[in-house]
């Protein structure tokens, strides 16, 4: 990976971070303060947003390490797993989140039901998203396995000769 995409890419991370800090911050705000008559229903959503912007940071989080990682050329090891199992947890748990606020939104669309439907199937997406990552780790899985053999070769061929 190249410097310029690796700048590109903790850019994007930073400014994604710091929004959705500053989502949280103002959740975390709307919730401290006294609800104003009317609003006291928006607590759950505002509780279950507070916690999807978290997930989204530890994923974020762990794509910045992957991303080290990378630079440093040690993605392919051990270590690596963890951050993809957590980016992974991170996703379905925004799955989750999703499929939440869906049900909670969902009295409210009694004479629109297919927004609940489509809310539904972003969250079946974002599920689709969780499974793609799992994919992209068992191709690490492999990598790492050749990575492993083709060592132990060059070790068995560096004692022949």
């Amino acid at each position: 990976m190249g410097k310029l995409t690796v700048r590109a890419l903790r850019a994007v991370l930073v400014v994604v971070l710091t929004g959705t800090v500053f989502v949280q911050a103002s959740m975390v705000w709307a919730l401290a303060t006294k609800p104003a008559d009317g609003s006291l229903p928006l607590t759950p959503l505002r509780v279950v947003t507070i916690l999807g912007v978290l997930a989204i940071q530890v994923a974020l989080v762990c794509v910045w390490r992957l991303v080290a990682m990378v630079r440093h050329g040690t993605v392919f090891s051990d270590a690596a797993f963890r951050y993809v199992d957590v980016v992974i947890g991170a996703i379905v748990a925004v799955a989750l989140v999703w499929f939440t606020v869906t049900a909670l939104n969902a009295p409210g669309q009694r004479e629109d039901p297919g927004v609940t439907v489509i809310m539904g199937g972003i969250g079946l997406a974002i599920l689709g998203v969780a499974l793609i990552v799992l994919v992209l780790r068992m191709l690490l899985t492999q990598a790492v396995a050749r990575d492993a053999e083709a060592t132990q070769m060059q070790d068995e061929l560096d004692e022949v000769i």
